[in-house]
Formats: C-alpha cells, sequence, structure tokens
C-alpha cells in the first residue's frame, strides 16, 4: 500500500509528485485546494514513505486508485504517467485527469531503448554513489533552471533512498514504458493539459497530448514557468486548475 496524506472536506482530488519527489511537494498548491476539496497527496511507488515499494506503472496505477478511490486525478511529470495509467486501467474511478509536464511515451523503439538505458545508468549512479551528488545533478539540469532553490523541496528529496529511486526509474521510467498515445482516444473523462510556459518541450508534448485524447481535452500553459510549473508559479497553477475545475463541476 502506498502512503498518502488527506486534508479537507468535498469532492476529492489525488496529488502524484514527479520523481525524487514525495507527496509533500504539492504543500504549496495543497492548502488553497482543500479549502473546498478533498486533498490525497500520494507518495509514489520507491519514493518518500512508499519507498519500499516496487511497481511498474501498471501495478503502480492499481496502487494509486487504491489510495485515491473516485477522484481527479492530477500527475506531475513521472506522477502524470501514473494517472494516465490509472485513467486507462480504472475509467470508473477517474472523475477527471490533469496532466502537468507529463507524456504518454516514447514512440521510437530505438529512442525508447537507448532512454532505458539512460535510465539505467542513473539507477547505477544512485546505488554507487548514493542520494545526495544525485539530487544535485538531477536538479543541476537545463529542465529545472527556472526552478528556484527555496522551491526545490530538497528536504523532502532528501526522504527519499537510493534503492528506492533506483527501482523506481527502472521500473516506471520512460524508456520502460509502453506508448499509450494510441490509446488516448479511449478516454471519456475531462481532460485537463497543463505545462510551463517556458517549457518548450512538453508545451509541444501537450498540445500532442490534446489533439489525441479528442474534444474532452483542453491545453493550458502556465506563465512565466518551466516545467516544474506547480512548484515554480504555484499560484498561477492553482488558478488554471481551478478554474477547469468549476468548469467542469469537480
Amino acid at each position: 500500500m502506498l502512503w498518502a496524506e488527506r486534508e479537507g472536506a468535498g469532492r476529492r482530488l489525488v496529488l502524484v509528485h514527479g520523481f525524487t519527489q514525495t507527496g509533500r511537494h504539492w504543500a504549496p498548491v495543497a492548502a488553497g485546494l482543500a479549502a473546498d476539496h478533498e486533498v490525497v497527496r500520494v507518495d509514489a511507488p520507491g519514493h518518500g514513505r512508499s519507498g519500499a515499494v516496487a511497481a511498474d506503472l501498471w501495478t503502480g496505477a492499481g496502487l494509486v486508485a487504491e489510495q485515491g478511490g473516485e477522484a481527479t486525478y492530477v500527475g506531475y511529470s513521472m506522477g502524470g504517467r501514473l494517472c494516465l495509467h490509472v485513467a486507462l486501467a480504472r475509467p470508473d474511478l477517474v472523475r477527471g485527469l490533469v496532466l502537468l509536464g507529463a507524456t504518454a511515451g516514447i514512440d521510437d523503439p530505438t529512442e525508447r531503448a537507448a532512454r532505458r538505458d539512460a535510465d539505467e545508468a542513473l539507477a547505477r549512479r544512485l546505488e554507487t554513489d548514493g542520494l545526495e551528488p544525485f539530487l544535485a545533478d538531477w536538479l543541476a539540469q537545463p529542465l529545472f533552471a527556472g526552478l528556484h532553490e527555496s522551491a526545490a523541496g530538497a528536504t523532502a528529496r532528501r526522504e527519499n533512498t537510493p534503492a528506492g529511486l533506483a527501482s523506481s526509474l527502472r521500473l516506471t521510467g520512460t524508456g520502460s514504458q509502453e506508448p499509450l498515445w494510441e490509446r488516448l482516444g479511449e478516454l471519456s473523462m475531462p481532460v485537463l493539459v497543463l505545462a510551463g510556459a517556458e517549457d518548450v518541450k512538453f508545451a509541444a508534448l501537450g498540445r500532442r497530448l490534446v489533439e489525441a485524447v479528442g474534444s474532452d481535452a483542453v491545453l493550458a500553459l502556465v506563465p512565466e514557468a518551466g516545467h516544474a510549473a506547480h512548484l515554480e508559479q504555484p499560484a498561477a497553477f492553482v488558478a488554471l486548475l481551478r478554474a477547469w475545475l468549476a468548469e467542469r463541476g469537480l
């Protein structure tokens, strides 16, 4: 079973974090959302207080669904991919789906294999060098150039373990994920796709997601934000999410 924290009352929102984060990283947005929603913050497999749980994306999605039940699922990056798997495996539970900085997978088998090799190399580095050097290198990537140190949540990231993160890389990395693009048309629930306005790669992937899902999907860009838009611009992220929730009655 995954660890989860719950607060507030009302229609349920399940928040699933990205790689090297924990449910605590949603704190800047959870308090405001909990004013009129029940907010469930999950520690994903291999992370935080679920660090001993080893699960691939489909199994992990089942574990997330067990904690979340019927809800709107909100996932960032790795968490977005987990939530997408929940929506495909248990559409009966997903009232709405929100994907931030997420993808439906890598189409090209050669590129996917290269990413799998890269994820394996990262996992081995974790096991060899330990957590602190890995986190320093991870956050130094250009992908997180807009993420200020004060918003990165370094203390919560240190709740992770090398073994848990290595397991997550091997089992839930995009290199190990089967592409889901051809299945996106199966989604019948409302879908909000979000990306940071300055995150060129994932803004483009977001447009592709919306096109593949169809008429029930919309794209919104978080202004002045990169990949970790909910941490870089939490107020703007919440405003876009709240507007969509209100419009959809979620």
